[in-house]
């Protein structure tokens, strides 16, 4: 028996049949011949390896790509493998058959799942700047460093074996791998920036002409003679073979979608998609085609998203995304011996690989000053298009097998993609900053907001069970004629079975596509509110599909760009209706961390206990809502008093504000500062019955914990800040908090052992560059009015009533 492998460019003869029996080292035997036991542990070492590294890399910035090869390259020949002893004992030559297997099939499944994830219909509406750096960096790239191949092939002196590589290098500086690109940014967090999709887009539409290369240049480098009906007959067969997968293979999988299952694919389903997808890869081998073709046209042809995208993606993405992917990257780095680089002949395929570099980014810069891009943004995108990965790392394998490159040439290839990836990431970062983009230097909040001036509110909704309660929140901001209320929507969907993240524009006709049932349902009850608000509320709606580990970027930028006042944000747990807790996403609470760290505005986490309670909606029935505004002091504070006190002017909303007074500091200033707020708000509000002030006066924190506890079943919802000044009352507190997104108080209201029926709001006043906005200045009840009330109003129903039980003491 005999199998040849690539590995160490070695050839394995004479196989022992009887080495597959499973022997122990009870039975005097050594485990390690059984090849199943030595890929076991071949697969453990590496495993183990690329964690170690990977926790070790992520520190200084690097992409798990780095840590992945150099895991293999620490086992292969250019590290401990150099030692005989080890490569014999961990690596032997005939335990690379299964091994590169195994890579292989990981590697097939690889490409699927990605291009599964692609939506074609998203390339037809791609911007005009897109399909133009497209074109710009598919033409210089693939124009100029094959020309300069070419030029030192003439009229320089190199050996044989570079001569023959050289052109071959040359044409690969014009593929620019959507996959590897998508990793790429999913790692630097930048998929859901401006700059990301654009780059996302360009790498796309980019990788559809580089993908029609390969199979032009595989054709070439396989066909024995010259003969153009030979070529024409490959084409041909290539074209049938398309036409196969698309007009029978899509439609059998489309109809076992649909039929057996209830909207989901069944495990006959999937594993049919399983077959599907070995079977074309079997086909595009028989064609004299790479494997990955027949895969990557499979995935393409099928529909992103849910429902065949979303199944898949949840069988197979931990298996070939973090397992698979991982051996298959370590196998090519065990290949890779940087001792025999010849480093005097190399230089000639370094220029190449310069030249390439650089003329991505000038084919960037060239279309991009004529759509007005900044040369910063151009510098970005261009580098980001050079990030290379398992891609190519499989295009120079094959070049390899089929001795286009030799050990020498590969080996040089391999460590110019670790260089370029261990360059671009710290670049990259150094240069562009997605947080920037959303500094915002005005006050957009709502107590720097004049009275009579137009409300802004954003509401990101990630349910519709949400609903109710955020319309009913929405009907208590108070819109009238005077002071009006533009809603932006924005529904958050996660990124399942997608390649690249989505910001949809609802309104628009062409976003029809991407609106789910559940955007429409979310939009057409935000239309509806505004229907019975008149022409008081204006709406505009927005769906975001994209992880949540980024959709923050999506978040921030829509809230700046719509110019909003305060921006609400779900909480990650959700109460049902028997009063059970869950948690919906945990990365929902990192992202609304993120949020609070950058937004642009004054923010609003609101933690939905409505479906407990019993009130109808005030939105629906015009019913009584009754909102406590709880008053410890600073920013926070100050931001949700203002809102409570627009929220008193609606004839429905009764508001009490309840305003903690720590005693023995009544001379302190914070006290004093507070007082003259409170008094202004006070006098603004003189003559409203839905408005009141109670003072309590506090001791400690557990006096007021007890004080919250016996009065917040009375309403509706709950508001207060999420930070305070430093007080003894916060004390202990601290230590036991769950939430640092909802503050110390918030985590208190929110927490499942605190049993209620209302739901909260935490407010976080806007931060402009980490700095709190002056809460006592420019109150939204304009000062100027002051003078022109009449003094002769009924102040009772703004009274304060002063609960100081510690004045007898």
């Amino acid at each position: 028996m005999a199998a040849v492998s690539n590995l160490q460019n070695k050839t394995l003869v004479c196989q022992d049949l009887h080495i597959y029996g499973h022997r122990n080292v009870w039975q005097s035997g050594n485990p390690l011949e059984s090849p199943t036991c030595l890929f076991f542990m071949q697969v453990s070492l590496m495993t183990i390896v690329i964690q170690l590294m990977d926790i070790c890399l992520k520190p200084l910035g690097q992409s798990s790509l780095v840590s992945q090869i150099l895991g293999g390259m620490l086992f292969g020949p250019s590290a401990l493998g150099h030692k005989k002893v080890l490569s014999q004992t961990l690596f032997p030559v005939k335990g690379a058959v299964v091994l590169e297997t195994v890579s292989s099939f990981g590697l097939m499944f690889y490409y699927f799942l990605w291009s599964l994830r692609l939506d074609l219909y998203t390339l037809l509406k791609t911007e005009k700047v897109a399909v133009a750096l497209s074109i710009s960096v598919f033409m210089f790239t693939l124009v100029i460093p094959t020309g300069l191949s070419f030029l030192l092939k003439k009229y320089i002196a190199m050996k044989k074996n570079v001569a023959k590589a050289l052109p071959y290098i040359g044409v690969s500086q014009a593929y620019t791998i959507f996959i590897s690109i998508a990793v790429l940014l999913t790692d630097l967090k930048v998929l859901n920036t401006d700059i990301g999709r654009l780059t996302m887009s360009v790498a796309i539409l980019s990788n559809i002409a580089g993908f029609l290369l390969s199979v032009i240049t595989f054709v070439v480098m396989h066909s024995e003679n010259d003969d153009i009906l030979t070529l024409i007959s490959i084409g041909l067969s290539i074209t049938a073979f398309a036409l196969v997968i698309i007009f029978l293979m899509r439609p059998v999988i489309l109809w076992m979608v649909k039929n057996p299952g209830r909207g989901s694919p069944n495990e006959i389903c999937i594993v049919g998609i399983f077959v599907f997808v070995i079977l074309s890869g079997f086909l595009s081998e028989i064609l004299g085609q790479h494997y990955p073709m027949g895969p990557i046209i499979l995935g393409l042809s099928l529909p992103e998203g849910p429902p065949i995208g979303t199944s898949l993606m949840r069988i197979l993405e931990t298996m070939c995304m973090a397992f698979l992917n991982p051996i298959c990257l370590a196998v090519h780095g065990l290949q890779t011996n940087i001792f025999k680089i010849d480093f005097h002949s190399a230089w000639t395929i370094c220029l190449i690989l310069v030249v390439g570099f650089f003329t991505k980014i000038g084919a960037v810069m060239l279309p991009g000053y004529y759509f007005n891009l900044s040369m910063k943004e151009c510098w970005v995108i261009g580098l980001l298009l050079n990030g290379r990965g398992i891609c190519e790392l499989v295009l120079f394998n094959l070049w390899l097998q089929s001795e286009i490159l030799t050990e020498d040439e590969f080996s040089l290839l391999v460590l110019s993609i670790i260089v370029a990836n261990v360059v671009l990431v710290p670049i990259v970062k150094f240069m562009h900053d997605p947080s920037k983009s959303y500094d915002n230097l005005r006050r957009c909040t709502i107590q720097h907001t004049t009275r009579d001036s137009e409300l802004r509110i954003m509401v990101c909704i990630d349910n519709n069970e949400n609903l109710p309660t955020i319309l009913s929140l929405l009907e208590a901001s108070y819109a009238s004629r005077e002071s009006t209320i533009m809603v932006t929507t924005l529904v958050l969907v996660e990124l399942q079975g997608r390649a690249r993240p989505i910001l949809v524009d609802n309104q628009s006709l062409e976003s029809a596509h991407h609106v789910l049932d559940e955007s429409n349902r979310i939009d057409n009850a935000m239309r509806q509110y505004a229907q019975q608000s008149g022409e008081h509320v204006s709406i505009q709606s927005f769906t975001s599909i994209s992880s949540f580990e980024t959709m923050h970027d999506d978040v921030c930028r829509i809230s700046l760009e719509c110019g909003a006042n305060i921006l609400i944000m779900p909480f990650h747990r959700r109460w049902g209706i028997d009063g059970t807790v869950e948690v919906a996403h945990r990365s929902i609470q990192t992202m609304n961390i993120k949020v609070l760290e950058r937004a642009p505005c004054s923010v609003g986490i609101l933690v939905d206990r409505g479906i407990l309670g019993s009130s109808p909606s005030l939105s629906g029935a015009r019913a009584a809502y009754y909102v406590v505004v709880f008053f410890i002091g600073g920013a926070d504070d100050a931001e949700t008093l203002a809102y409570g006190a627009r929220m008193a002017r609606h004839e429905c909303v009764y508001v009490s504000v309840v305003r903690f007074l720590l005693f023995g500091e009544e001379n302190s200033k914070d006290r004093k500062r507070d007082s003259d707020l409170i008094d202004e708000y006070r006098y603004y509000n003189a003559g409203n019955r839905r408005f009141e002030i109670l003072d309590e006066v506090v001791k400690d924190g557990i006096e007021m914990s007890t004080c919250i506890r016996r009065l917040v079943d009375y309403f509706d919802l709950v508001m207060v800040g999420r930070q305070h000044p430093d007080s003894v009352v916060f004390e202990g507190h601290d230590p036991w908090s769950e939430c640092q997104e909802l503050g110390v108080v918030g985590d208190m209201l929110a927490s499942p052992n605190f049993v209620t029926r209302a739901s909260v709001l935490v407010v976080q006043q806007q931060r402009i560059r980490g700095r709190v906005v002056n809460s006592h200045a420019n109150l939204n009840q304009v000062p100027k009015q002051r003078d022109n009330l009449s003094l002769d109003q009924d102040l009772s129903p703004s009274c304060s009533i002063l609960v100081d039980k510690y004045d007898k003491m």
